[in-house]
């Protein structure tokens, strides 16, 4: 009859192992560093029966390299005494770390006096385990330590959801102008850095007024629905664009000079009034104008966005549906 309990130092019979969630998380991964050959393989072969395909390390240094390897939710059992870098080195290490996802530290020792104990969880460890190591025990507290990291991804995602709430608009989806505006200071900063020209292009919908007073407010929120998700196929993946506020668009297009982010506005343009968008029980066309600004000197977000908004207006004035470029000198952009 096959016995439940793992040989050598490993001790108890192996329970069922809990499904796991059902609702899509992030990989979890398992890091095992032991400096005993034989240890690690019985504490790996362990692991594997109850489901787990760890990552292993000889050597406390080892073990770092693969806790700082990937930012991903991670178990990481650490034996206390190795030679280089201990175990306890190790969880202080972690605590230390910027990484997004949560590292459950967990101490196999053979101390086991409580001041020991202790120093080991002051240290930053989230659990121990006393040698040997009975195999139920070890079960169990994985289980804990999986509903540990389960809970603290699920804060990680409520952070994200507030942060993209507090950055994005409600009705597009894009960017606020908070966060539109943040994009604006940072590519400036970059592109003080790194010397190389950016652009943006200030949009508005042309005779929006109109659209919500003959078809009435919800459709002119589709209306704004419809001509962001146009803006976002144009635009690369990098490239930030944000509702300026109320009809108005802003993006920034790092690396375009100005006949690039020209020809950027005119994909726009094109996209936006090419196709009819349906207005209740018809479809109409709508247009947008459209004003570039290209970053060339020492300038500041002000100065860029009201070139920018002198564009649009020339645009509106000389008839909208159309691209403009900013005309102002040079020296007018300086801070």
């Amino acid at each position: 009859m096959a016995s439940n309990v793992f040989p050598g130092p490993v001790t108890g019979a192996v329970a069922h192992v809990p499904e796991p969630p059902a609702h899509p998380a992030p990989p979890l991964r398992m890091v095992v560093a032991d400096d005993s050959a034989l240890s690690l393989a019985m504490m790996q072969h362990l692991l594997g029966k109850l489901g787990f395909n760890p990552q292993v390390a000889r050597d406390g240094a080892s073990a770092w390299e693969l806790l700082q390897a990937e930012d991903v939710p991670t178990i990481a059992i650490l034996d206390w005494m190795m030679p280089g870098m201990e175990g306890i080195d190790i969880c202080r290490r972690i605590r230390q770390l910027s990484h997004q996802h949560y590292i459950y530290a967990m101490l196999l020792t053979g101390k086991s006096e409580k001041k020991e104990i202790i120093e080991g969880l002051q240290a930053g460890a989230d659990d121990y385990m006393t040698k040997p190591i009975n195999v139920e025990e070890l079960q169990a507290r994985l289980v804990v330590a999986q509903r540990i990291i389960h809970f603290q991804e699920e804060l990680f995602a409520a952070r994200e959801v507030l942060r993209n709430q507090a950055s994005h608009d409600y009705l597009t989806q894009l960017l606020n102008r908070g966060g539109i505006m943040e994009s604006v200071q940072q590519e400036l900063s970059r592109s003080r850095r790194t010397r190389e020209s950016f652009s943006v292009i200030l949009a508005d919908i042309d005779h929006f007024k109109q659209i919500n007073d003959t078809f009435g407010h919800l459709t002119g929120d589709d209306v704004l629905f419809e001509v962001a998700s146009r803006i976002k196929i144009c635009v690369r993946s990098y490239d930030s664009v944000g509702r300026y506020g109320g009809e108005e668009f802003l993006l920034v297009v790092p690396g375009c000079d100005q006949s690039q982010a020209f020809q950027v506005a005119e994909k726009i343009r094109q996209a936006v009034g090419g196709t009819p968008i349906r207005m209740g029980q018809t479809q109409k066309a709508v247009t947008i104008s459209l004003g570039v600004c290209t970053r060339t000197v020492e300038t500041s977000p002000e100065a860029l966005l009201s070139a920018a908004d002198s564009a649009l207006y020339l645009a509106k004035k000389s008839g909208r549906n159309r691209t403009e470029v900013s005309s102002a000198p040079a020296g007018l952009l300086k801070t």
